[in-house]
């Protein structure tokens, strides 16, 4: 089939797109060819030890070895494939552990007052070494490429494919498979979805769907038969069990941001209201939130619910304008991570942490990173270790600078600057300086940072991502950065940007250079970054587009994406190697050695203790040439710590200085009562300023006592009778000049509470700013460390055209 190339006029471009791997949100067809067969670290032959922990083996001092006794292994595991013309192209993995990818290609031109288009479908079961075109399963249907393939939770094997058929027809039309994409069964729908379609995650023959007349429709035999159980519906997400909650407008249309939030726990029998005026909502754990507009329409305020709409408490959170935003960073069942933007457009804001119910929040960081306009936030959960953040503060200069916490926002600190680097040129003492990771910020500025940092559940401790080493972040060329403890101590191990996947756990890293030019190698290393090999996988070098490895980082298996330049015609070429020709042999006890996470003063007795307690794993060593499987669990052993200040955030009006774990009062709030607003009554807080973190599970020792105390009675009481009989009448007009020069101080000091604590400028929140992680239920459910986050299984790309500029 001839490319798109083909018909190329001033006017139609060739769009070539790769939807692939967990880690990547930019991918830059630019892999420069290495010219070494063999390499070690990025700082020559420097050689990295475990730093932290109990883990302390020593480090190999002979060089690494000679890749060229394994390019005859991995040739015969490496499977290539050519794919039909598309400009597009969708990756999916059908099932965990399952090896079956299903892959969409796709491409439409414009002719006039019609569009030409057309879309394959390929499946593999052998994680992508063959594929098979299974396009007349589907009857050469055209399907959507902006949500056109709907997964099934877990490996119930269920797969929708919503087809495009707009023109002149009454409904849509999807195509259902219950085998793992083995078979279809064609559906005509009575409308046509406007949405992706939402499975029941404990029942995925439940599913939903919003038309484009925004009518809630509802099946509950997989999409077999439907029936609409509401009308004007503008989002709608499964809540626990089979409830639904969703908001309705009152026109057709959503455009009024005035909307109803309703639930029905019975399929459409029956509905409940929940919340009026609501602007929008989100669900993230046990936590429900809306965004609430008030009477006056002019603000906003965002109630909290535990139990999924019945009952809402207010987040006490400084107010903010309506030209201010905020976004919810992390969340579990624990507590929620918000960052409030601040006034103007400063491009920055503060990040709050939530007590254990979602309502009253401490301040956790100021200035930081986050535009107004793009959207673009560097806040990274390290879900490799619990606790762990990874955000960027704007500093008053305007450069930006990485910090890191290890206990859920109690404390942030500088990057320790890598031991095998030098600070760079922003470095005013050129002994001195730290660490700074690029995301979403610096791609958003086209710097050559083509991935995030990449972390994986089933690699304890690992981190990999581009930065720089100075007083802030660079300009110039970065390098990709590892931390093999979590974010304690990282290593330079590979000079320049890179694309980059974690594979078996860890116990693989892959790896390819960005250039410009075609490329035809890959590295990997089996020790955690101290060596890297080089693996020339074809003899036709391609245009490199990206890597994809299964979500989880448990196989072996990694492909190579691209295509063949060509002046006429461009394919679609997928490489695959398989990893276990190099790693033979399965992981034994001996290949593993115990590390106390967290730990940075092994002789001390809290040593490790975070969040109350210690964990214990059982890690790979990095000699050990071995597969970890798909079977591996992670080992680990949990004691609890006794409990000490860093077990404490800062509570309600009270916040940490940078470095510093000593909690001080908010200068504007110093003096002042702190009114809180729980359950729609006014209270009164009286604390000494921490309060135990959420999830915290430390027992006896240090515990700072915080008080709640009702004093509604002191608000609404009246001052004068209870000194009316202690004075004589001569002084009465002395007394009431006294009380209303009293009553008007209080009046002020409500009103500053009102404006600083409780009240003000309601809050305006952006739920869908952060889609890093957006599962097939349609809801955002972000990581937290705390657990296996949602596994995503659906990857896009920019344009490969808008790249090649």
């Amino acid at each position: 089939m001839w490319s798109l190339g083909e018909f190329r006029t001033g006017v139609i471009g060739f769009c070539l797109m790769l939807i692939i791997s967990v880690s990547l949100s930019d991918f830059h067809p630019n892999v420069r060819e290495p010219s070494v067969i063999w390499q070690q670290g990025a700082a020559g032959s420097v050689r990295t030890r475990r730093s932290s922990g109990l883990r302390t083996e020593p480090a190999d001092d002979g060089k690494c070895n000679d890749s060229r006794m394994f390019q005859g292994l991995l040739r015969k595991e490496t499977h290539a494939y050519s794919f039909d013309l598309s400009g597009e192209l969708s990756l999916v993995w059908v099932g965990d552990g399952t090896g079956v990818i299903l892959v969409l290609t796709t491409f439409r031109i414009p002719l006039f007052v019609i569009t030409y288009a057309q879309s394959k479908l390929y499946r593999s079961d052998d994680y992508g070494k063959t594929f098979q075109d299974i396009t007349g399963l589907i009857n050469d249907t055209y399907i959507r490429t902006e949500f056109g393939m709907g997964l099934g939770p877990e490996n119930s094997g269920k797969v929708i494919l919503v087809g495009d058929v707009s023109g002149g027809s009454n409904g849509g039309r999807i195509f259902r498979s219950s085998d793992f994409a083995h078979t279809f069964v064609q559906t005509d729908l009575p409308f046509h979805p406007l949405f992706p379609v939402l499975y029941n995650p404990e029942n995925s023959n439940n599913l939903l769907l919003i038309s484009k007349d925004f009518g809630l429709w509802i099946s509950r035999n997989f999409g077999k038969s439907w029936s609409q159980i509401h009308h004007s519906v503008c989002s709608a997400k499964w809540g626990a069990g089979n409830a639904i909650l969703f908001t309705t407008s009152i026109n057709e249309s959503c455009s009024f941001q005035l909307q109803t939030l309703k639930r029905t726990s019975d399929f459409g029998q029956t509905f409940k209201v929940l919340m009026e005026r609501v602007y929008s909502f989100g669900l993230w754990g046990r936590f429900l939130l809306a965004s609430v507009i008030d009477e006056g329409r002019i603000r906003r305020r965002i109630h909290v619910s535990k139990d999924q709409g019945d009952y809402w408490s207010v987040a006490q959170l400084p107010s903010v304008t309506h030209e201010q935003f905020y976004s919810v960073l992390a969340a579990n069942d624990d507590m929620v991570v918000i960052h409030v933007d601040d006034l103007g457009d400063t491009g920055y804001g503060t990040i709050y942490t939530s007590d254990e119910r979602g309502i009253v929040y401490s301040k956790s960081l100021e200035r930081h990173l986050y535009t107004t306009k793009g959207g673009e936030t560097d806040f990274i959960n390290i879900t490799s270790l619990r606790g762990v953040y990874i955000a960027s503060v704007l500093a008053e200069d305007n450069s930006i600078h990485s910090v890191i916490t290890f206990d859920q926002g109690g404390e942030w600190t500088p990057i320790r600057k890598p031991e095998n680097t030098k600070c760079d040129s922003t470095a005013k003492d050129k002994d001195k300086c730290s660490l700074h990771l690029h995301g979403q910020y610096s791609i958003s500025q086209n710097l050559q940072v083509p991935m995030l940092p990449l972390t994986e559940p089933s690699a304890v401790g690992i981190i990999i991502s581009h930065g720089s080493v100075g007083d802030a972040v660079s300009l110039s060329r970065p390098g990709v950065y590892l931390s093999d403890d979590g974010g304690y101590s990282w290593s330079l191990v590979l000079d320049g940007p890179h694309h980059y996947a974690i594979i078996d756990s860890g116990g693989l890293i892959v790896a390819v250079e960005q250039s410009e030019l075609p490329i035809n190698t890959i590295k990997y290393s089996t020790d955690e970054g101290q060596c890297w090999l080089n693996y020339t996988f074809t003899d036709e070098p391609l245009m490199f587009t990206g890597l994809a490895s299964e979500p989880g980082a448990r196989s072996l298996n990694v492909t190579v994406w691209g295509y063949h330049p060509g002046n006429f015609r461009r394919v679609w070429v997928s490489y695959t190697i398989d990893f276990a020709s190099l790693l033979t042999h399965s992981c034994e006890e001996h290949d593993y050695i115990k590390w106390l996470a967290h730990s940075t003063d092994p002789g001390a007795p809290a040593d490790g203790c975070v969040l109350g307690y210690k964990e214990h794993y059982l890690r790979l060593r990095k000699s050990s040439m071995c597969r970890n499987g798909r079977d591996y669990i992670v080992n680990r052993e949990s004691t609890y710590c006794t409990c000490t200040l860093d077990d404490y955030m800062c509570d309600f009006g009270y916040f940490r200085k940078e470095n510093e774990s000593v909690c001080e009062e908010q200068p504007e709030l110093r003096g002042h009562e702190l009114e809180l607003c729980i359950f729609g009554e006014k209270e009164k807080l009286r604390t000494n300023g921490y309060r135990k973190i959420p999830g915290d599970k430390c027992v006896g020792g240090v515990n700072p006592i915080r008080e709640e105390m009702d004093m509604r009675r002191k608000c609404t009481g009246d001052l004068a009778p209870e000194t009316k009989d202690a004075v004589s009448s001569s002084s009465i007009p002395a007394i009431t000049s006294v009380v209303i020069v009293l009553l008007i101080a209080v009046v002020a000091v409500v009103l500053i509470i009102k404006k600083h604590v409780c009240g003000g400028r309601f809050l305006v929140h952006r739920y869908s700013v952060l889609r890093q992680h957006v599962d097939t239920l349609g809801d955002e459910p972000l990581d937290t460390g705390m657990a296996d986050p949602q596994r995503s299984i659906v990857y896009r790309d920019d344009s490969d055209e808008d790249l090649l500029e």
